[in-house]
């Protein structure tokens, strides 16, 4: 039985701009084109100075979300009841990354305690490990299987946003929607990156409310700066400030999410009520690793979120294997880390990634590895993987074994992985939040779903469950940890972080970004830039993309000299350049207030009480 076929030499441009599978098969060591492996949308570089604020600061990924938390902030709400704003408002101006439609992971600290809050979105109970195959037992399209009702999670990011309200909550849960239904009646303008987003994405039109909705009579996105009103989603909103999550797992629009993705024309899905119904958000012991600093000497404690998500996991494997490694002696060279870093750098995240492949899945599902998942992080384990590093590029690397009893898994296959925006928040009694939220793909499964009254707009659905291995075993009938089970939460890349002072217990910071896998990334550069490197978040956040999935190393584009690129061929790693467009947003504690920054390369904004 053949392998998937990884078309390595593709050219680059194509395979952004496809950024999908083109065929599968089993295989032991499946791959994707290796650009497809990381998304890919149009993107630019905004220069942004940071903003600094005093009693308290909120950062998201869209202007008129930072400024509906800050509104919220100042009349005196928490920064969980910033975040359900924030939330509410991104559904309606960055429909493409988040929504009400899909999942998050919240990180909440009262001053005292860290928790962790999971909104992952669930496979419907009647889904199977064989849901992406078809007839002939094969991996169906990675595109054709996004765009359709089988891709579609049972909602969690309204169960999840409830649940930390009704904990953490100030103010009340209807003021809390209301700016967002104010925006959805008036409109807004559309912003530079929805209008390109439009257009990367033709096959919208065929879900016929998003086509009327995002589209002209002609078929032509709508253009920058046209004022988009969207009263079928204002409609929602009201009943959410109305009745709470439970408008979207019983009533009209609960009916509506079920027929969409029953009824979808090529590929159902087979949600049903009591998959809604039944849906619960559930808290975690959240994820944390100590992190060592040299010149001067600090510790960090570095809070994440535990699986379903592999972020946490991966980033403190990184963090780990490099501080045993040369590269924790390296400084920045001329504002950029050297090739020699670099090499450090990608190898140490081979052997994590492979790490994450085998193992990392829902625990509700599958175990961790003898039976802890800080096991992945213990510095004697990490130690131990870190004398595989030599001078020259491993090419890819296989799992270890950080227990001496481990679970009998297959690597997962690659699979590229999408979306997503993250929120962070401050309040002025010092609680904070750190949130990463989804629809995976953009535009999700591209189904909108409405009322069918002919009101204009709605809000779109998740296609998560493509998170989920295609494959369920490997050729030797070995099951692949994150395979498709019902009711079981896909692995998840979000990593929304909480770094602590470990002497003093002080936060020092919040963060994170979208990406798909390259989050873990993007956001390993910010804590490396800020902890590491002593640069204020929105330096770090500055600082050009690096990657590594276990294959070849990627760079941002058009950001490191010749002579890094160079350095890296020269040790043997296949080097491919293209656009990395991270989103991350921090907020960094200073002694007079906070500092934040918002990623360069997309449209986020940081808002806070001027010093």
């Amino acid at each position: 039985m053949n392998f998937w076929q990884a078309h390595r030499k593709l050219r680059l441009a194509a395979a952004i701009s496809a950024c999908s599978i083109s065929s599968f098969a089993f295989g032991q060591s499946a791959q994707v084109s290796d650009s497809a492996r990381l998304p890919a949308e149009p993107t630019s570089f905004t220069a942004q100075k940071g903003w600094a604020s005093r009693q308290f600061s909120v950062a998201s990924a869209h202007p008129l979300a930072t400024q509906a938390g800050y509104d919220i902030l100042k009349a005196g709400g928490s920064a969980i009841d910033a975040a359900v704003t924030i939330q509410m408002v991104l559904t309606l101006v960055e429909p493409q990354s988040s929504g009400i439609g899909g999942g998050a992971l919240i990180l909440h600290h009262d001053g005292v305690r860290v928790e962790a809050y999971d909104g992952r979105e669930t496979a419907p109970a009647a889904a199977t490990e064989n849901l992406f195959l078809d007839s002939k037992g094969q991996p169906i399209g990675f595109k054709e299987a996004v765009a359709s009702g089988l891709s579609v999670g049972v909602p969690g990011t309204l169960s999840v946003l409830e649940l930390a309200h009704k904990e953490h909550g100030k103010l009340d849960w209807p003021q809390l929607i209301q700016p967002a239904i104010d925006l959805a009646e008036n409109g807004f303008k559309i912003s530079p990156r929805l209008h390109a987003a439009l257009l990367d994405t033709p096959d919208l039109k065929n879900d016929a409310a998003a086509r009327q909705y995002f589209f002209d009579a002609n078929g032509q996105a709508h253009p920058i700066g046209y004022v988009l009103k969207n009263p079928e989603l204002a409609k929602v909103f009201k009943d959410l400030a109305s009745r709470g999550s439970i408008a979207l797992k019983n009533g009209p629009w609960a009916h509506a999410i079920v027929r969409k993705v029953r009824q979808h024309p090529q590929r159902p899905g087979a949600m049903t009520l009591e998959d809604l119904t039944h849906y619960k958000a559930i808290k975690r012991e959240a994820l944390c690793f100590d992190h060592a600093v040299k010149e001067p000497v600090r510790e960090f404690k570095i809070c994440g979120f535990p699986p379903p998500s592999s972020g946490a996991l991966a980033i403190g494997q990184i963090l780990g294997i490099l501080n045993h490694t040369p590269a924790v002696e390296m400084p920045l060279m001329q504002g950029l880390p050297s090739s020699d870093w670099l090499h450090f750098y990608n190898e140490s995240a081979k052997l994590a990634f492979a790490d994450r492949a085998m193992f990392v899945a829902d625990p509700d599902f599958v175990k961790a590895p003898g039976g802890r998942w800080q096991n992945l992080l213990t510095p004697n384990y990490l130690q131990q993987r870190s004398q595989l590093i030599g001078t020259h590029s491993m090419k890819s690397v296989k799992a270890g074994q950080p227990a001496l009893q481990t679970n009998a898994w297959a690597p997962m296959p690659d699979q590229p992985e999408y979306g997503t925006s993250h929120i962070s928040v401050i309040d002025s009694s010092g609680r904070s939040v750190a949130m990463t939220t989804t629809i995976e793909a953009s535009f999700g499964a591209k189904l909108m779903v409405n009322s069918d009254q002919g009101l204009a707009g709605g809000f779109l659905l998740n296609n998560e469950l493509t998170d989920f291995s295609f494959a369920p075993k490997d050729v030797h009938g070995l099951p692949i940890a994150n395979r498709v089970e019902p009711g079981k939460r896909p692995r998840s890349s979000m990593s929304p972080t909480l770094v602590f002072d470990k002497a003093t217990g002080q936060l020092k910071l919040s963060g994170g970004s979208p990406g798909g896998a390259a989050i873990i990334h993007y956001t390993t550069k910010l804590l490396l830039g800020s902890l590491n490197w002593h640069l204020n978040v929105q330096e770090a956040i500055d600082l050009p993309n690096f990657s590594n999935l276990n294959g070849p190393a990627f760079l941002e584009a058009k950001k490191f000299p010749l002579q890094t690129l160079q350095g890296l061929k020269n040790k043997g790693h296949e080097v491919l350049e293209l656009p990395m467009p991270s989103g991350l947003q921090a907020i960094e504690v200073t002694p007079s207030g906070f500092f934040g920054g918002a990623d360069p390369r997309r449209e986020g904004k940081v808002m806070g009480p001027q010093p």
